[in-house]
């Protein structure tokens, strides 16, 4: 089990809840908005009413956050630790960087095929696919670290929830809908990794 008295433990949590407080605050602010069928980076592209506050406040601290959370699991990890593992906490970081660009490379709801909007869809891949690689090393690592099986298969899980929802779930349901089930798997992750990673050396 994890040590409460280490502050940087609560930044998965808190960026989960910063995320979401951020969704529904600025959607129910924002006229005609439909939290069922918007996307969420409609939220933050340039053109739209307190655009740039939500990108601060949805994507830029909350990938933040994650980011301390990502560097809290690296600095739990033994001296010894698989390189698999201290990859995969790597992978994580990179996740959490990519989610705060998000933030910094708005779409342009006048162009949504402009560079600006290119940069915003290839730091969402580039979220995605450092999560997922993440997921692999993670449990690739696990196997000859022991403390972090639990951790790697909550990991694993969100993971396949978040792609499945990013690249299947859409046939089901509307994109925007997909999407916030993706995000879902990230938040899972947030909140659960600081339940289940291990204590400090």
């Amino acid at each position: 089990m994890l040590k409460r008295n280490n502050a940087m433990v609560w930044a998965g949590p808190l960026a989960a809840v910063v995320f979401v407080a951020a969704v529904v605050g600025f959607g129910m602010q924002l006229h005609g908005y439909d939290q069922m069928r918007h996307p969420v980076s409609l939220l933050g592209a340039r053109g739209i009413p307190n655009g740039t506050a939500f990108s601060l406040l949805g994507f830029v601290v909350p990938g933040l956050l994650a980011a301390v959370a990502a560097l809290d699991l690296i600095l739990r990890m033994p001296a010894t630790a698989p390189r698999p593992l201290r990859v995969g906490g790597q992978m994580l970081l990179l996740a959490a960087i990519a989610f705060a660009a998000m933030g910094l490379f708005p779409l342009d709801v006048d162009d949504i095929e402009n560079r600006a909007s290119q940069f915003h869809a290839s730091a969402w891949l580039l979220w995605l696919l450092a999560f997922t690689a993440a997921a692999i090393a993670l449990r690739f690592g696990a196997g000859k670290a022991k403390g972090w099986r639990s951790l790697s298969t909550l990991t694993v899980v969100c993971v396949l929830w978040a792609v499945c929802s990013a690249f299947l779930f859409e046939i089901a349901m509307p994109v925007a809908m997909a999407q916030r089930l993706a995000f879902l798997g990230w938040l899972v992750w947030l909140v659960g990794a600081a339940r289940l990673a291990p204590a400090r050396s």
